[in-house]
């Protein structure tokens, strides 16, 4: 299989860590691809109409894609616990945290638009200023509802990997007044899959 990454995508970093959680990165090359609303790649489109990374390509058959697809795709592929729960409230945890870290990371994406990438005089400060509240409420909910002593799931690895890139572009990060996310946040960054695929690079329009 080949997955087409970025090293500076949140999407396709939670990918590849789940890969490494399932024991399976030596199933996947992987291959960097610069994308961009403005740069059209045209390997990416290729494989996923939306133009994305990640996407994973596999011989023989469709490619897959988006990341939550992957990840679903990928741990039916190992024969270890499951990343992604299959009943019971221990699913709908898991989701439901995958859920808020993605939407962690598209608010992120948004605010980077709004603050560096978008031309100065066509940015739009009260439009920043609602996604920059989806990070600190999501925060807040977090730090109540993360369940930080369940085993790793796809939740885990999508807020980790959203975390470490929020803080790697210099976003909005959590305060002093989460204690509890910061201690999982910090002892989920020292895992051998988060120390593997180390964030780099810019996106280049």
């Amino acid at each position: 299989m080949k997955l087409l990454y970025q090293t500076h995508s949140p999407y396709a970093r939670k990918v590849l860590v789940f890969a490494h959680e399932a024991g399976i990165a030596d199933q996947m090359e992987v291959l960097h691809h610069e994308t961009s609303p403005l740069r059209r790649n045209e390997v990416v489109f290729a494989q996923n109409p939306l133009g994305k990374v990640p996407a994973l390509v596999r011989p023989g058959q469709t490619s897959i894609f988006d990341s939550d697809v992957i990840c679903a795709y990928l741990d039916t592929l190992h024969d270890g616990r499951k990343l992604i729960p299959t009943d019971g409230e221990a699913r709908w945890q898991a989701l439901r945290v995958q859920a808020v870290a993605q939407g962690l990371a598209d608010a992120g994406v948004a605010i980077r638009w709004e603050t560096t990438r978008r031309p100065e005089a066509l940015r739009y400060g009260i439009l920043c200023e609602g996604y920059t509240q989806k990070l600190t409420t999501s925060y807040d909910w977090l730090e109540g509802e993360l369940d930080t002593a369940s085993p790793t799931h796809v939740g885990h690895i999508a807020l980790a990997t959203a975390l470490s890139w929020i803080a790697f572009r210099e976003l909005p990060v959590f305060g002093n007044d989460h204690p509890r996310l910061a201690a999982w946040f910090g002892e989920f960054e020292k895992r051998a899959s988060m120390r593997a695929t180390p964030l780099s690079g810019d996106t280049y329009d």
